[in-house]
């Protein structure tokens, strides 16, 4: 047997995640490792937590990252706020939602979903009417902007209406943070988490979660122990948030966490608003290109979250057969459809690095070629024309 290193193709990393990584981040991370608990990488942290706190819009003390991918902080958030026997409505329009209601359900909560047709935001007068007939809940769990279709919910309404009726707010932030605005503090949002693999174009792995002072309270006045004991956050706080002096719980990810913190300030110094007009203007660039080849978006217009986009596959085209050519033959990597959508929409992801004009265009381009050679007829070069037009 020949033993030799790995080396990764070079990819466009334009799906619903990851996405591409920059080299700022990946030399952050080839840093010299040291120990979790050294007074160096204790100063890293408080950076870190200082840097999500921004970038959530938050001044909440208990904001940190989860060792593990956005999945870990997903259930983090869960079997924290939740016991055996706490009323639940989570709002359903796509894969993650489900998820959410799947955990729930697991953590031994009495689980209400309010579903929507995939491809649509969360309708918030449904909520409203559901939380009605059910009668107090404890918590309402909502996916920001759902992965598996690309449809951007309006959070801020969500959470005010479920306040009205007195429950907590958890918002997955997977796919939004960082791409479009996300203001956990004006939006009364008492818990949240993402993933570092989407627009904060870091390397999947962690999970950055916010939580409330309510949240806080709720949890420290829980009965039953937290199913899970490397989640639970009783304990992870005194890793992240014991002053000088930190209590070991695990051996976190050193050098993951270097990157994190590289890409929290590379999007700091562009700063946030300059961010979110990039994904909107290649969003717009793209659609335009998408549109000038005769393809449809899958997402109403005003529903669609800029750093995901759902588009139509054209009846008679191989939806598998074109993602594979466009990997093999021209390094771009683009999602199939979930669940009820699978082989009828592609996920093209505008996320953090890779949300660029020139990406924009290089995709367009490739995705004529890939198109034409399938047998679906098109315009060589209207599609990049259209989408320079708008996104310059």
């Amino acid at each position: 047997m020949t033993l030799t290193s790995f080396q990764p193709p070079k990819r466009l990393l334009m799906g619903p995640g990851p996405s591409d990584v920059h080299d700022r981040v990946l030399a952050a991370m080839g840093r010299t490792t040291i120990g979790h608990l050294d007074p160096e990488f204790i100063r890293l942290m408080d950076q870190i937590k200082a840097h999500l706190r921004a970038v959530f819009f938050t001044d909440n003390d208990l904001t940190m990252p989860i060792s593990g991918p956005a999945t870990a902080g997903q259930e983090a958030t869960i079997v924290n706020l939740l016991e055996p026997g706490d009323k639940v409505v989570v709002c359903v329009n796509g894969v993650f939602g489900g998820r959410l209601a799947e955990m729930a359900r697991r953590a031994g909560a009495e689980v209400t979903t309010v579903d929507q047709d995939w491809g649509r935001a969360v309708d918030p007068e449904a909520l409203r009417a559901e939380l009605k007939r059910v009668g107090p809940v404890k918590l309402v769990a909502f996916v920001h902007a759902e992965t598996s279709t690309g449809a951007l919910s309006d959070g801020e309404t969500l959470a005010k209406i479920a306040h009205e009726a007195g429950a907590m707010v958890l918002m997955d932030t997977v796919t939004s943070l960082a791409g479009v605005p996300v203001r956990i503090d004006d939006w009364g949002i008492d818990a949240c988490y993402s993933g570092t693999q989407k627009c904060l174009s870091c390397p999947p792995g962690l999970s950055p979660v916010t939580f409330s002072k309510r949240a806080q309270d709720v949890m420290n006045e829980r009965q039953a122990p937290v199913q899970s004991w490397f989640l639970d956050l009783s304990l992870l706080t005194g890793y992240w948030s014991g002053g000088a002096q930190r209590a070991y719980h695990h051996t976190a990810p050193v050098n993951a966490l270097y990157g994190l913190h590289e890409s929290l300030v590379m999007i700091l110094e562009e700063g946030l608003e300059s961010v979110w007009a990039r994904h909107r203007r290649c969003h717009e660039g793209l659609v335009a290109g998408l549109e000038a080849m005769g393809l449809t978006m899958a997402v109403p217009a005003a529903e669609r979250v800029p750093e995901l986009n759902a588009v139509r596959v054209p009846e008679g085209v191989d939806e598998a057969g074109v993602r594979r050519r466009l990997l093999e033959d021209h390094g771009i990597e683009i999602g199939a459809g979930l669940g009820p959508l699978a082989g009828k929409i592609w996920r093209i992801g505008l996320m953090g690095q890779s949300s660029r004009p020139e990406n924009v265009a290089r995709c367009l381009a490739a995705l004529e070629t890939v198109l034409q050679q399938s047998g679906y007829q098109v315009r060589p070069g209207e599609a990049t024309a259209a989408a320079e037009a708008v996104a310059g």
